[in-house]
């Protein structure tokens, strides 16, 4: 059976407005309760791939406190760790910032790992996926590199900063920047089964090559000397390039089939716990279609919201079709609609705050309004 460990991948490419000034993407909230960076650790520690370097581009306080030592994750501190590893230092040009540097500033890392294969997975992408069984394919399969797609029909929304893999049957033909020209493609997930030994040689190709080169820039390059196969991902597929396609992705799950699809019991997606008390519900409060974390207090009227941990919510108060992150405090009589509003905000008494019609709108970190 094959071995591997795992890679997970940041990205300057993409860019969640706002949320992303105090952390990185992996570190973002999501329903209330996880952060981004669950999904791949869970899905690489669900796969029994149990020793994961964590590359972290910027600002990585709010990420290493969550990720601690790992043991949340169903990590064996004995048999498996996760390692966090960070640039040597941030360039100037964000250009230089990609992950082959971070990737190149760390391989050593990378050659100390004793498996034989490498499964490379990015914190920008909420998705499950089995892949241990993606591994042993890939190795019955013979071929080079094998990587992760999933097909969508509505490409031009939310795709704009992914890449696009055009396929001969299950052969990668190119791996390219998606031009937003069509509406079903076959969207990257910039998820890649292959040797470490390949890794640490297309590392080394890509810098001689481009200062500005990434891993999918130097896969591409190498499609007419490389046998690279695509699988194809079914299931829920929400990559974070946008406050919008955040907050969409944040409010699909408000429909229970999806978050089903996503949250299997046979396939748990692990967290930091925070333990508080139940939420409290008080008189002439009303929720509908929501999601409420533990340790909030509810006075006011919640619809199609989710509502993180520690939100107090006051007596006549109207949040809709919202994301109220953790900490928050909405006031008496104040009205929220279309908001993403970010940690430890408070929206005073009677304050409204309301986003045009197809807009998202965004409260800042610790804001007063």
């Amino acid at each position: 059976m094959a071995k591997a460990f795992g890679i997970i991948t940041s990205s300057v490419d993409q860019k969640v407005e706002g949320l992303q000034e105090y952390r990185p993407i992996g570190a973002i909230s999501f329903m209330g309760r996880y952060r981004v960076i669950d999904f791949p650790i869970s899905n690489l520690s669900n796969s029994g791939i149990i020793n994961i370097q964590v590359y972290i581009s910027s600002k990585p306080r709010s990420l290493a406190a969550h990720i601690g030592t790992g043991r949340h994750y169903n990590i064996n501190s004995k048999r498996g760790r996760i390692q966090l590893l960070f640039p040597t230092e941030q360039k100037l040009n964000a250009v230089y910032n990609t992950n082959i540097n971070a990737l190149y500033e760390n391989m050593d890392y990378i050659k100390m790992q004793h498996q034989e294969y490498v499964v490379i997975v990015p914190s920008c992408m909420i998705f499950t996926q089995d892949l241990n069984e993606l591994l042993q394919d890939h190795a019955a399969s013979g071929a080079d590199i094998t990587v992760l797609y999933h097909k969508v029909t509505d490409a031009k929304e939310g795709y704009s900063t992914c890449n696009e893999i055009a396929l001969d049957g299950n052969r990668v033909k190119s791996i390219t920047p998606f031009l937003e020209d069509t509406e079903t493609e076959n969207i990257s997930m910039e998820t890649y089964v292959m040797k470490k030994d390949l890794l640490l040689k297309l590392i080394a190709d890509a810098k001689a090559t481009s200062s500005m080169y990434t891993l999918a820039n130097i896969i591409n390059a190498e499609t007419d000397k490389l046998d690279i196969r695509a699988v194809e991902h079914k299931g829920v597929f929400a990559p974070l390039t946008s406050l919008d396609s955040y907050y969409k992705a944040s409010m699909a799950m408000l429909d229970k089939a999806c978050a089903a699809d996503l949250f299997s019991p046979d396939w748990p997606i692990y967290t930091r716990t925070s333990d508080s008390a139940p939420t409290r519900y008080l008189a002439g409060s009303c929720v509908k279609n929501s999601y409420i974390s533990n340790g909030a207090v509810i006075e006011g009227t919640v619809e199609n919201s989710i509502i993180a941990r520690g939100v107090k919510i006051g007596k006549g108060a109207v949040v809709k079709n919202s994301i109220v992150m953790a900490y928050d405090t909405v006031g008496e009589g104040a009205v929220l609609d279309g908001q993403v509003v970010d940690k430890y905000a408070t929206i005073r008494p009677g304050t409204k705050v309301v986003a045009p019609a197809g807009q998202v709108g965004y409260v800042r970190h610790s804001d007063v309004l």
